[in-house]
This record gives C-alpha cells, sequence and structure tokens, in this order.
C-alpha cells in the first residue's frame, strides 16, 4: 500500500497505550481536554422521550442517534440489559430534563441508513452532551465517517474516564474481549484484543486476521480515512479494536471505518 503510520503515546487508565496517527495529536492525549464546544446550532427541537443512553425522540416524532459514542444495550425481548445501559438512559435524562428544549449540530451526514438523524445535542446550558456521558464513563467514543466533528475531542473524553476507571472502565464494568477466545455467539458493540498474525487483501478490503476465527475488515472506500496508517506494520501487534461483530462464513467480523478504532499497545 505504501502507507506509513506513526505511534503516538498517551497513558489511559493506568496503562502505556499508543494512539494511531488519525487519532490524537500529542498535545490533545495529554491535554486535561476542553468543553467540545458547538460551532454552530442547525436547529433547536424539543425531546420527547429518551430511547437509551444515545438515541432521544423529538416531539415531531422524529428519531436523533447522537454522534459521537455509543453506550451500552438496554434490555430487549430475552436478552438483558448490559452493564451501565440504564444509568447511561438515566443520565441522559437528568441531562436534558423532562419536554427539553437542546440545539442540534447535524453531521456532515444527516441521516442514516435507518432514517435516524444524525447530530450532536446540546443542552441549554451550551453543555455536549456526548462529552457528559463519555466523561463520566458511561459511553464509548465512536468515530463513524464522514461525521468527524469533534471526534478528538470525543475521544479525549473517554481517555479521562479511562485514566479515572469511570464507569465502564471500572474494574467491575470493563470488559475488553480476548480474540483468542471468543465466544461463537460474540455479537454487537464490543472491543476485542489480540495480535494481528496476518495482513489479508481483497479486492473490496483489507483484511487484519488475528486468528482463523476473527478478523477486522477495512473496505478499499474507508482507505482515505487511514492515509496515515502503514498496514503491514500492523502485523505482530497487541491490537485493541472496537466495532460490531458479526458472523460470516464461519468467522466473526468487523467492520472498521476510521483509525480511532483502533488502539495499539506496547
Amino acid at each position: 500500500m505504501g502507507l506509513k503510520y506513526e505511534l503516538k503515546r498517551a497513558p489511559v487508565a493506568g496503562a502505556l497505550f499508543y494512539l494511531l496517527c488519525c487519532g490524537l495529536s500529542p498535545a490533545v492525549a495529554t491535554a486535561a481536554g476542553s468543553a467540545c464546544q458547538a460551532d454552530r446550532i442547525d436547529e433547536t427541537v424539543r425531546i420527547r422521550y429518551v430511547h437509551d443512553g444515545d438515541t432521544v425522540w423529538l416531539d415531531d416524532g422524529r428519531k436523533v442517534r447522537i454522534i459521537g459514542l455509543n453506550t451500552p444495550e438496554l434490555a430487549r425481548d430475552e436478552t438483558p440489559a448490559e452493564p451501565l445501559a440504564e444509568q447511561a438512559r438515566d443520565t441522559l435524562r437528568q441531562q436534558l430534563g423532562p419536554m427539553a428544549k437542546v440545539g442540534l449540530r447535524y453531521g456532515h451526514e444527516k441521516t442514516d441508513r435507518y432514517g435516524r438523524l444524525l447530530a450532536h445535542l446540546f443542552n441549554t446550558g451550551g453543555d455536549n452532551i456526548s462529552e457528559g456521558l463519555l466523561r463520566k464513563g458511561l459511553a464509548y467514543s465512536l468515530t463513524v465517517p464522514p461525521n468527524l466533528w469533534q471526534a478528538e475531542c470525543y475521544q479525549r473524553a473517554e481517555q479521562a474516564a479511562r485514566r479515572q476507571q469511570a464507569g465502564l472502565w471500572s474494574a467491575k464494568y470493563r470488559r475488553i474481549l480476548d480474540a483468542g477466545r471468543l465466544a461463537d455467539s460474540t455479537r454487537g458493540f464490543q472491543l476485542i484484543r489480540g495480535t494481528v498474525q496476518r495482513i489479508g487483501h481483497s479486492r473490496s478490503a483489507i483484511w487484519l486476521n488475528f486468528n482463523r476465527r476473527f478478523a477486522v475488515r477495512i473496505v478499499r472506500a474507508d482507505l482515505a480515512y487511514f492515509s496515515g496508517v502503514d498496514f503491514e506494520k500492523l502485523k505482530g501487534k497487541p491490537l485493541e479494536v472496537r466495532g460490531w461483530v458479526q458472523y460470516h462464513k464461519q468467522q466473526l467480523r468487523m467492520r472498521i471505518r476510521h483509525p480511532a478504532a483502533m488502539l495499539i499497545q506496547p
């Protein structure tokens, strides 16, 4: 590929992590962090209902998926709630208040494939809702192109929570799966850690193969976001990845769309 990458250090949760380029600059990685302030408000709306920690309904019937984070899933059918899912939802309700007015700052991509609006939320005090949940350790930072506005700020907020072992990063709730011990039933949003054994290339994607049962897929349409990454140099590196796991052709797979979804460890 002829791509290169550089490694940048940041202390996270008491351990030394390395952040890929396109993630955080040294200043960002070590700074205490400032508020992820709005550069504009595209629309002022009223919240009718908080569905979960990252999704709300507006009083006009529209549904908003909050940009920049992913919160644990609530109970559904026979599946129990994930740890801190209810706390994330309740905290969001508290931040917004009943029938709250909020400001929406839309992403570059305004809707997703489910027809939901994609927006950053700001309460009447100007607080960034995503940043607040991330700093409390009630959400994972999530960077999905092309909605990259304030991505570094959200990653910085998560790092603060990891250092403080808050919420999902506490010893009680922290859950990072071992790539070598994944159950066949593993699904949904996961953080997975393992060593890249092989780099694969296909017509449609680049593959980071951790073992025969788990691989990370980066489709070629997203390679522009990885312009600073030399994938071949990832071979043999211990890597933490985040994203949604699916089962396909007797293999567990995760698609990642941005280098922020990868953390290299020593």
